[in-house]
């Protein structure tokens, strides 16, 4: 049996990936509610407790955390993040290896895809193979609609909503992918869940959006730390898959909403399955360097084993993704699109298909409370 690996950096995704000196090292937590394949996040915790397909959520079920909200605290949230920092944070699949195994120190911030054992106990790896490296196009004049992942070079303005997220963990540094969305307080942007907490372990620390990465530099549109923290309860509780979101309400940054610097994204819940999709984010492990911005492009599909009610797109993106927007309706020339799911988890016997969740009637109370915090 083949269990999955989380793709971002943060809780669940880090126990998708391991430093290369660590592979091997300790097997992650089984994720016992999956018998038959598990997912693993591309850079959160795949040790998780699944709650499991038939688990339900209403509709209010948003559990909050207040993060940094006072200038004092925002700025040492911003003093945190050096550019040294910046380099040395880790995709968040690695969460299980350095604090269950006691590997904080000496980790680079260069990491190898795993999985979590199989339930046999073999562990199961996902480490890029070698003929996958270098097949993504690094670049290309005119957007693909079917692509599993390459660099974007044509801009317009999901090159300023997307970007990297830096945060803490456990007191180990990691990233993960964000983007902004249209908000009634001009601050939100969505990510995944276990970009911002832990499943039903901590909450992250030293929570930081810079929107439009490497563009024009580091932080070409400012830093904006996190002042309020908003997931589903079934992920809180138990950091159930199909409730893999986050939304965060962001602090200004010199006295400016995010949403007026770097503009917005529509979003929708209870839209159509399948269609035509873009994924976005900043893959930072092999054969990608978290440097760029890279996108995949395909039609959407079910999940095949039925473990989760989250969609499939052909996509080779590696840990640092998670968090990383999907949309619809999404105009090449303009940038401009609809979030309907977003990076999540990949199969361990599936290297290419990246899986997103629904956004569902839970997903659009948890934005309809951080648009209004």
């Amino acid at each position: 049996m083949t269990l999955s690996t989380p793709l971002l950096a943060a809780a669940p995704l880090l126990a998708g990936l391991i430093g290369p000196a660590l592979i091997g090292a300790a097997p992650a937590r089984q994720q016992a509610d999956r018998p038959a394949v598990a997912p693993a996040h591309l850079g959160g915790r795949a040790t998780q407790n699944i709650i499991g397909r038939g688990s339900t959520s209403t509709a209010g079920d948003i559990v909050e955390h207040v993060a940094a909200r006072t200038a004092a605290d925002q700025r040492r949230v911003l003093d945190y993040w050096t550019p040294e920092r910046m380099a040395k944070a880790l995709p968040i699949g690695l969460l299980d290896i350095v604090t269950d195994d006691g590997l904080l120190s000496g980790l680079t911030g260069s990491a190898d895809l795993r999985t979590t054992p199989e339930l046999t106990g073999r562990k199961a790896d996902l480490t890029v193979p070698r003929e996958l490296v270098g097949t993504h196009r690094m670049a290309a004049a005119r957007p693909d609609t079917s692509t599993i992942g390459a660099r974007w070079m044509t801009g317009g303005l999901v090159s300023r909503t997307t970007g990297r997220v830096f945060l803490t963990v456990a007191g180990a540094d990691f990233v993960c992918s964000a983007s902004t969305v249209k908000s009634a307080n001009r601050d939100v942007v969505v990510t995944a869940g276990h970009c911002v907490k832990d499943g039903a372990g901590a909450w992250a620390a030293n929570w930081t959006f810079v929107p439009g990465y490497g563009t024009r530099g580091a932080h070409p549109y400012g830093q904006y730390t996190a002042r309020r923290m908003f997931v589903a309860g079934p992920w809180s509780r138990g950091g159930d898959d199909n409730y893999d979101v986050g939304m965060v309400a962001l602090a200004t940054s010199h006295g400016k909403h995010v949403a007026d610097v770097v503009g917005t994204q529509e979003i929708a819940f209870d839209a159509g399955r399948g269609g035509q999709a873009f994924g976005f984010g900043y893959p930072a492990d092999p054969p990608y360097d978290g440097g760029h911005l890279v996108y995949c492009a395909g039609r959407l599909k079910d999940d095949p084993y039925g473990q989760s009610r989250d969609q499939g797109l052909g996509c080779d993106m590696t840990a640092g993704s998670s968090g990383g927007p999907w949309m619809t309706k999404f105009d090449p020339a303009t940038g401009k699109g609809t979030i309907m799911s977003l990076s999540s988890f990949k199969y361990s016997d599936d290297r290419r298909t990246m899986y997103g969740p629904y956004f569902g009637q839970t997903i659009k109370a948890l934005y309809a409370t951080a648009q209004n915090a």
